[in-house]
């Protein structure tokens, strides 16, 4: 019964309905915990899965106790260098990663990744989702020569062990999109950001939330090209997308919703931009904590159209908050 229960959720979250699934991981947890005992291997499966749960709808407070937890079962009953062990590791720094907490992230990817290279060989399909996730993490921190060939070998890896149009391929497009995004690369970025939205749209479906992934990224290459009219229906699929499949008040939905208001104070169309803001910034606000880097982008581009609409003092008190979490967030997360 909890197996079933348990493979039944995981359909309900890879199709993002959340709230079905959380029901069926509780209830399969509580079954295993009574007949198994609590450290049992099938604990620690259903305490995995229901933390991935939480942390796709950024609940991460109750994240951490269940991926902790999963992982000392783990380490007891396997040892240190299972790839279960790795698994854990992987997932623990994931929810790390997504809190901007990079100095705790790191050796947790490091530790996962010289697992299951030295177990499966350097060209395993688990060893490109190390390689990835590792080169994200350099990418937010803005190591760029660190990140791209992590990415490329990652993306060599996937398409070899699944072929072309397998979605773990469409995040590694994406996320070398992203890559030369950022470095102005964008008739490098462009044809990976179709790539990759035709291969989800087609893998997973319209209305999932990679699919507004890819859908936010393609729209943001359009808008610094000043191809406006392209970009905004991108961002507004986007939006409806996650707001319906993670809900109202998810950090991905901010991210959207940041993307709009961008697209509107480059156009001058500050009234549309405004409540964007504010919705965004209140969201992380309260998923994230005051002091995420994430809160802090939100913050500087409020700022950013405050200025543009003449309200300078207003701004400079939002700038000054800006400079004091990310000061806090550098000096909690050295650079190596």
């Amino acid at each position: 019964m909890a197996t079933n229960l348990n493979n039944l959720a995981l359909l309900y979250r890879a199709q993002g309905k959340y709230a079905q699934a959380e029901p069926l991981y509780q209830r399969s947890l509580a079954i295993r915990e009574k007949t198994l005992g609590p450290d049992h291997l099938d604990v620690a499966t259903s305490l995995n899965n229901l933390a991935e749960l939480y942390r796709a709808q950024g609940k991460y407070d109750q994240a951490e106790p269940l991926y902790k937890r999963s992982l000392a079962i783990r380490e007891k009953t396997l040892g240190p260098d299972h790839l279960d062990v790795a698994q854990s590791l992987n997932n623990l720094a994931l929810l790390y990663d997504d809190q901007g907490k990079y100095a705790q992230t790191e050796p947790l990817y490091q530790r996962s990744l010289a697992i299951r290279e030295k177990t499966l060989g350097p060209d395993h399909r688990y060893v490109a989702t190390s390689l990835n996730n590792l080169a994200a993490l350099y990418y937010a921190q803005g190591k760029y020569a660190q990140t791209e060939p992590l990415y490329q070998r990652s993306l060599a890896i996937w398409e070899k062990a699944l072929g072309p149009d397998h979605r773990y391929v469409a995040t590694s497009l994406n996320n070398l999109a992203n890559l030369y995004y950022a470095q102005g690369k964008y008739t490098q970025a462009e044809p990976l950001y179709q790539r990759s939205l035709a291969i989800r749209e087609k893998a997973l479906g319209p209305n999932h939330p990679d699919v507004a992934y890819s859908l936010n990224g393609l729209a943001g290459l359009y808008r610094d090209q000043g191809k406006y009219a392209q970009a905004e229906p991108l961002y507004k699929r986007a939006i409806a997308i996650d707001e319906k499949a993670l809900g109202p008040e998810h950090p991905g939905l901010a991210t959207d919703l940041n993307n709009l208001a961008e697209l509107y104070r480059v156009q001058g169309r500050h009234a549309q931009a405004e409540p964007l803001y504010k919705r965004s910034l209140a969201i992380r606000e309260k998923a994230l904590g005051p002091n995420h880097p994430d809160v802090a982008n939100s913050l500087e581009n409020y700022a950013a159209l405050l200025r543009k609409t003449n309200r300078e003092a207003e701004a400079a008190k939002i700038e000054a908050r800006v400079k004091a979490i990310r000061a806090k967030h550098a000096q909690e997360n050295p650079t190596k």
